[in-house]
């Protein structure tokens, strides 16, 4: 159950409202969804991560699919089961296979694992990792 009631058209700000019609006319579909409805009771912040969002997930460096990846491991850690599903819905959207999908849990099950091992037994960075790192900031 929400914390806040999802606002629908009628109950939101004017404000709210212009951001679902850019949601609506970017993504080309009358649907939006559960948390931008969520979002909608603060509308500047709304219309900030709207707007950020389309920027961090449009094509750069890294194709969209890779961005819907990450995101999909990075909610998966997070245990975001909203940003899982949504995202993984995106991804299936843009070309992710069930090949794909499989193999890209196996990677956030092993990174959470060794993550996990690291962190408890206070393994420390290996000074050429360190150094490296530092060769290619210069």
């Amino acid at each position: 159950m929400a914390v806040l009631p999802l606002l629908n058209d009628e109950e939101a700000s004017a404000e709210a409202l212009a951001v679902f019609d850019d949601i609506r006319k970017k993504r080309g579909t009358n649907y939006v969804n559960n948390f931008w409805r969520a979002l909608a009771h603060d509308p500047d912040e709304l219309n900030s991560v709207w707007n950020r969002l389309q920027t961090v997930m449009a094509p750069g460096a890294l194709d969209p699919l890779v961005k819907e990846l990450i995101y999909i491991a990075v909610s998966a850690t997070n245990g975001c089961a909203y940003c899982v599903h949504s995202h993984t819905a995106s991804a299936k959207a843009k070309g992710m296979t069930p090949e794909m999908h499989a193999e890209l849990l196996q990677v956030v099950a092993m990174a959470s694992r060794t993550n996990a091992l690291a962190m408890a037994l206070g393994v420390p960075v290996d000074e050429r990792f360190e150094a490296e790192v530092q060769a290619k900031g210069q």
